[in-house]
Formats: structure tokens, C-alpha cells, sequence
């Protein structure tokens, strides 16, 4: 050996749990059990994150850690009681990357959002009284990036968390049990123009240099969202990630249209910030509903979905669909004029069911327009979750 081993850093081991929650996958952390300089937010959190995921990983592999090195399983979630009134629990999100040092938190993850509520009574968070023998908990969630309530109901028997079931989840292999999420107020009122629609329109004129000019609905529901329709930048919403994640002319094509729509949406002051902000805003593009096979190969017919929806995450075609943008989704069809509403079919519609790359997925939302403003006051869909393993996770002390 080069060097003595007492010259290297012990490793030091943190209670976690890794859990699947809808399509994604993450490891979850009490806050309290976390090392004191990574209870508080700064480089110290973060530089941890980093080592539990794997990144940077200039491998793009995460041999190294706990990620997968995709979007949907690069992920980190810190939980504890609430600190605000009528809430159990804060639930804070951290967007591993998976090549650059860097952990975003400038929004929420809608998949992990189903397994808080079953982590949080499987670790005593909430009282006693609120936990049934036998029936369904509502857990009252705290979501500290965006500042948003969510509402879990999770099914309890014999006093304990129910994981099991028959419910399925289109990207999902087995199936499990329902979780039925409400998002309250899903609309954005903070750092993009205090507005569901931040530029004030249903459709923009977005003007992207290199790439062109087309029709786009900017929303903030769920997660600041930018809708265009497929058929503008010559797809027919049908793709699967192969399609678009192997083609490096169109990642960056998505790229640069993320990050001008960021800039008209109010999210940052100039191009290059967006470049340093990748977990929001998303990007998505739309379609009428077509017949098209699905990843797993099951067929997918027009006759049983309303619109075909195809989304980024962190600069990859998502295998599924990310929950914060399905209620981003559901949100904007709820509108009549949008671009997702068009794509549907048009109209006053309360719930859609859109094809992904993985399968379909239903979501609903109710919209209602108060002095020329549209105003959504939940938005709901089911997902499920699933402890994979508890215990300890080690990384090399700093």
C-alpha cells in the first residue's frame, strides 16, 4: 500500500431506508438522524448526498453509491415532524446529478411524495390516535421546496404500513398497494411570477434562437412546466426514451428549449443560470392519442387515452412520467385553451388519462377562473410504494 490505512477516512454509517415510491426510487433520511453539520442546509448536506448517490459519476454507472444513474433513481428525501400548523411531517426533496456536483432542490419529486406518508408512520412521526387498526391514514405533508401541502392516504392493516396489493402502476413491475395523493394548490405562487401562467397567456409565442419559434404553454402546477406540441419539433409523441435519449442533436435541442422557456417563465435571469438548474423547469411535448407499444411491449390504444404526453428529466427522455409533471398535466387540461387541453381534445374536462412510454396514467384536477384567473385547488392521482431495504447506508467520513 502507498499510504498507511489510518491516513484514509473511516466510513461512518447513517440510518436510511431505500424505498420505491411510483416510478422512482430514493433513499430516505430522518433528519435528526443525519450528521449535525448536514442538518442544516449548505455544503455539508450536500457534499453527503453526493457520496450516498454516487455523484459525480463520470461513468454516468453510480457503481460507487446508492443512485441508478438515471433521473427517476438518482434521488434523496429528508423527513421530520412538522414544523408548520395542521402538518405531520416535512418532506424536503434533493435532485441528485448524476455527472456534476450538484444537488437540486428547487422542487419536488410527485413519485417519492406517495412513500413519505408510509415512512413517516413506519418511523412513529405521527401520534398514536392517528393511526388506525385496520384502514386507510391521512398523513398531512409539508413539501419544504415548494412550499405545498400534500395529503397521503395510506392503507393501514393490523396496525402497520399495507405495501402489498393489486394495484398496478403503468412502469411498475409488480403491483402493490394504493396510495392516493392530493396535491393542495398545486399552482406555483413563488419564484416564477406569482401566477399559474407566469407570462399571463394559456399559449406563448416561444422563441428559441437555433431552434425556431412555436406555440407553448408555460404552467406552473406541480412543478414549473413547459408544454409543446409534438408534432412542432417533428414528433409524433409516440417516442420511447431510445428514440430521443440516444440522439444527441435533440437532447440538446431539449436542452436549449428548457432553458429559454426558463428564462420566459421568470425561473432564472439568463441562459446560463437555467444551464445550472436542471430539475426545473421540465419540458414536455403533447399529441392527440395514436396506437403506439409501450416500453414492456403491451399495446396501447387511442380509443383508451385522452392525449400522449412524452416528458424530460434532468436532460433525459423519463422512462414514465414524473409525478409533479402529471399534475402539471392534469392541471393544464383542466383548462380550456392550453395546449394539453387542445391535445386532448379541447373543452371543460375534470381527469385525463395520458400515454407515457411506460403505459397510461389518470390524473385529476378541477379548475376554476376568479377575476380572469385560473385557480386549481387540488390536483389527485394514485401511485404506490415500497420499503426495498432498511438499515444503514456508509459513506467516507469528510
Amino acid at each position: 500500500m502507498s499510504q498507511h490505512a489510518t491516513n484514509f477516512p473511516r466510513q461512518i454509517r447513517i440510518p436510511a431506508t431505500y424505498i420505491r415510491g411510483g416510478t422512482s426510487k430514493g433513499v430516505f433520511f430522518l433528519l435528526g438522524e443525519l450528521p449535525e453539520p448536514a442538518q442544516v442546509p449548505g455544503a455539508a448536506r450536500d457534499n453527503l448526498l453526493l457520496r450516498v448517490i454516487g455523484s459525480p459519476d463520470p461513468y454516468g454507472k453510480h457503481i460507487d453509491g446508492m443512485g441508478g444513474a438515471t433521473s427517476s433513481t438518482s434521488k434523496t428525501v429528508i423527513i421530520s415532524k412538522s414544523s408548520k400548523a395542521d402538518h405531520d411531517v416535512d418532506y424536503l426533496f434533493g435532485q441528485v446529478s448524476i455527472d456534476k456536483a450538484f444537488v437540486d432542490w428547487s422542487g419536488n419529486c410527485g413519485n417519492l411524495s406517495s412513500a413519505v406518508g408510509g415512512f413517516a408512520v413506519s418511523k412513529g412521526l405521527l401520534d398514536a390516535e392517528r393511526v388506525p387498526r385496520n384502514g386507510v391514514c391521512t398523513v398531512r405533508i409539508w413539501q419544504a421546496n415548494i412550499k405545498k401541502t400534500i395529503i397521503a392516504h395510506v392503507p393501514i392493516t393490523n396496525g402497520e404500513v399495507q405495501e402489498t396489493g393489486d394495484f398496478e402502476l403503468d412502469g411498475v413491475t409488480f403491483p402493490a398497494a394504493e396510495v392516493l395523493l392530493e396535491f393542495i394548490d398545486p399552482a406555483d405562487e413563488g419564484d416564477a411570477g406569482g401566477s399559474m401562467f407566469p407570462t399571463g397567456n394559456l399559449v406563448d409565442d416561444l422563441e428559441v434562437p437555433g431552434v425556431g419559434s412555436f406555440k407553448a404553454t408555460l404552467i406552473n402546477a406541480g412543478i414549473p412546466t413547459i408544454f409543446v406540441n409534438a408534432a412542432d419539433i417533428a414528433y409524433t409523441g409516440t417516442e420511447l426514451q431510445d428514440a430521443i435519449n440516444n440522439d444527441i442533436n435533440a437532447l440538446a435541442m431539449f436542452e436549449t428549449i428548457r432553458m429559454y422557456g426558463a428564462v420566459k417563465m421568470g425561473l432564472v435571469g439568463d441562459i446560463s443560470e437555467a444551464a445550472g438548474r436542471q430539475h426545473t423547469p421540465k419540458i414536455a411535448f403533447v399529441a392527440p392519442p395514436k396506437d403506439y407499444v409501450s416500453s414492456s411491449g403491451k399495446r396501447v390504444n387511442a380509443a383508451d387515452i385522452d392525449l400522449l404526453v412524452r416528458a424530460m428529466s434532468m436532460g433525459k427522455l423519463h422512462h414514465a412520467m414524473m409525478g409533479t409533471a402529471a399534475v402539471a398535466i392534469g392541471t393544464a387540461a383542466a383548462i380550456p385553451g392550453t395546449l394539453v387541453n387542445l391535445a386532448a381534445g379541447g373543452g371543460n374536462r375534470t381527469a385525463v388519462r395520458f400515454g407515457h412510454p411506460s403505459g397510461t396514467l389518470r390524473v385529476g384536477a378541477e379548475a376554476t377562473q376568479k377575476d380572469g384567473e385560473w385557480q386549481v385547488r387540488k390536483a389527485i392521482m394514485s401511485r404506490s410504494s415500497r420499503i426495498l431495504m432498511e438499515g444503514w447506508v456508509r459513506v467516507p467520513s469528510c
